[in-house]
């Protein structure tokens, strides 16, 4: 069923060509819902005709307005004229046909659009487990990717773990060096868990080390592993941080001394070595890889199940991270690329407003932009798409750009659909999280802690007495789960924001937990009816609680498509809270069981049905259940 936003568009324009012969699009009307001051349902701006019509705003708006009332009698019950805005009151007939017509399953879904997006998210390191903000990137790339479905396109779901490079040799050799032949099962551990504390350990150990070349050079001398050059630099960083002033150049100071006494430890000596070791296909080293790997897989795949996240198809770095060498040299060819004396080959973006960006490096290995170029069309060669969206931090909105503009530059197909769903970082409370520290705020961890505060919070409230203790079980999931990614999915992907389990379960705030008590509340009233809501008189007139809730309920397939093309699951959260709210605020100014006459309980308890499709249709969008009783 059309939108009703777009029959007032589609009849406004009727009336322009009827009144005045003059055709205009629909884009070009401007269209609102009305403010909540004025009598009417939406309005019309009328200001960008006034001059080309030559009638005065007020005229403009009486004239459309009457011929739209009289024209569409089952669409139009009234206008009124504000300083040229025509206020457009719906019938009552329109809002109970639509309800009548529309308590379907699927109702807010559109048809298939015949188009393709795939969506990148997740995307772990397996040199520790998932953490919170983990959570907010699969919460976000799950949720996308329904909205997408619902707007009727075809979608793919993709991963790509990052499971080579130095970081996961840091987790390696920690074990070499510290594990005495422990694994997760002997110390019954979760396998992500078990090998993320060898990062830790590892980094522990790069700090001491590094502490103690600090105190080599600090005393005159040259480390093991430095050259003459290194050393120069790190005496005359040293002069900046004990001589000036300027705060910001002794932080910058101490950012590259930390760098160059970590550098020069050892450990990260071997751990070079490692890698290239793996690099050479050496099989010690590859086998510790494979088994270090697959715990951690174990233990991701338990994650994932937990907080439902799941995928189409999984990419791995250490099958893709060669991908793109062959695009470099056709870019040569085609003057995209160039390369410098050295035999490093590079790219100018200065022109595009960016600068100088490095695809191969002097002794012919590639960079992760490379990497990023070839694993780009092995995905459009998987899936060709008109859409391929990538769910990364905003810390990479540089790395994006210059990715979509390279594979612009090379003609490839698929660069106009590249789309960076940048969103902000997740905060504590306490600051902000460090993986190498071990301050992160582990997945699963945080899964525990809000089925236990939602437990503590629902019986605070008592009403849970004849749950069985596995029902209890399973609610307390629903709603810490529920809660999480509710709070996580409200605030829009671009902004930073900060975490707290206390505020996420709440059962009167902007909460998951709110919209779920009310689905549940809802529920309660079509149990006690037992039979289906029946058909009612869609001639009668609305009351304003009963209108009110309708309307807004109206409006979830444009909800949807805004959702859709805003890539932004907030604004799914922000309206469900509003039928929510509307909602509670119906079953509590109107009887509904005890209704004035049957045919008004009909109609309230379909309200109340259609109410339920959209919550939970809506919440199953951003990965939430709702629960049947509360």
């Amino acid at each position: 069923m059309m939108q009703v936003s777009q029959l007032i568009k589609i009849q406004a324009r009727k009336a322009f060509a009827a009144l005045y012969n003059l055709e205009v699009e629909l884009t070009d009307i401007t269209l609102n819902e009305t403010k909540p001051e004025f009598e009417g349902d939406y309005t019309i701006v009328m200001f960008s005709f006034v001059k080309q019509l030559r009638k005065s705003p007020d005229a403009l708006c009486n004239e459309v307005g009457e011929w739209l009332v009289n024209n569409n009698q089952s669409l139009f019950s009234g206008f009124n004229v504000i300083k040229g805005f025509l206020n457009l009151v719906i019938a009552d007939t329109y809002w109970l046909q639509f309800l009548a017509d529309n308590r379907r399953a699927d109702f807010g879904h559109l048809p298939a659009n015949g188009k393709k997006a795939m969506i990148e998210y997740s995307s772990p390191n397996t040199n520790k487990p998932l953490h919170l903000g983990h959570l907010r990137n699969n919460f976000l790339g799950w949720s996308v990717a329904e909205i997408y479905k619902a707007n009727g396109w075809d979608v793919q779901k993709t991963c790509i773990v990052n499971d080579r490079g130095v970081h996961i040799c840091k987790s390696m050799l920690a074990w070499k060096k510290f594990g005495e032949g422990r694994t997760p099962a002997s110390t019954n551990t979760k396998g992500d868990h078990f090998v993320g504390e060898y990062y830790v350990k590892f980094e522990n150990a790069l700090q001491e080390e590094a502490k103690a070349v600090e105190a080599v050079i600090i005393a005159g001398n040259v480390p093991e592993n430095m050259d003459a050059d290194t050393l120069t630099k790190a005496t005359r960083l040293q002069q900046i941080v004990a001589e000036n002033a300027d705060a910001d150049k002794v932080a910058e100071a101490k950012a590259a001394l930390k760098d160059i006494y970590r550098n020069a430890t050892p450990i990260m000596q071997e751990v070079r070595r490692m890698l290239l070791k793996w690099e050479e296909g050496d099989e010690e080293t590859l086998s510790l890889w494979r088994t270090m790997n697959g715990w951690v897989y174990e233990g991701f795949d338990t994650t994932y199940q937990r907080i439902g996240s799941d995928f189409d198809k999984t990419y791995y770095e250490s099958n893709t991270y060669l991908l793109g060498k062959d695009f470099v040299a056709e870019g040569l060819e085609k003057g995209v690329f160039y390369k410098k004396e050295d035999g490093s080959v590079w790219i100018d973006l200065t022109e595009d407003g960016l600068d100088e960006k490095l695809v191969l490096r002097k002794d012919g290995t590639s960079v992760y932009i490379t990497q990023d170029i070839g694993l780009a069309e092995k995905k459009y060669e998987d899936f060709p798409m008109d859409v391929s969206l990538y769910v990364i931090g905003d810390e990479q909105n540089y790395h994006m750009k210059v990715l979509q503009l390279i594979c612009k530059k090379l003609g490839m197909p698929f660069a106009d659909g590249i789309f960076h769903l940048s969103y902000g970082m997740v905060d504590l409370p306490s600051g902000r999280m460090k993986s190498r520290e071990g301050t992160v705020v582990d997945a699963d961890d945080l899964c525990d802690e809000m089925e236990r505060v939602a437990g503590e919070k629902t019986e605070e409230l008592g009403k849970v007495k004849d749950f069985t203790e596995e029902e209890l079980k399973q609610l307390y999931k629903t709603l810490g789960l529920g809660a999480l990614k509710f709070y996580l999915l409200r605030v829009d992907p671009k902004k930073r924001m900060v975490f707290n389990p206390e505020e996420s379960i709440d059962f009167q705030g902007f909460t998951g937990t709110f919209v779920q008590f009310s689905h549940a509340r809802l529920k309660a009233i079509l149990r006690k009816n037992e039979a289906e809501p029946q058909a009612f008189d869609t001639t009668a007139p609305l009351l304003p609680a009963e209108k009110k809730l309708i309307v807004e309920l109206e409006k979830f397939s444009s909800v949807i498509a805004q959702a859709g093309e805003e890539m932004n699951p907030s604004v799914i959260a922000g309206y469900l809270f509003n039928v929510a709210k509307t909602f509670n605020g119906f079953v509590t100014e109107l009887r509904v069981l005890q209704a004035e006459t049957d045919d008004k309980k009909q109609l309230r308890l379909s309200i109340s049905q259609l109410t339920g499709i959209v919550i939970k249709n809506g919440m199953a969008l951003l990965g939430i259940s709702v629960p049947e009783r509360m």
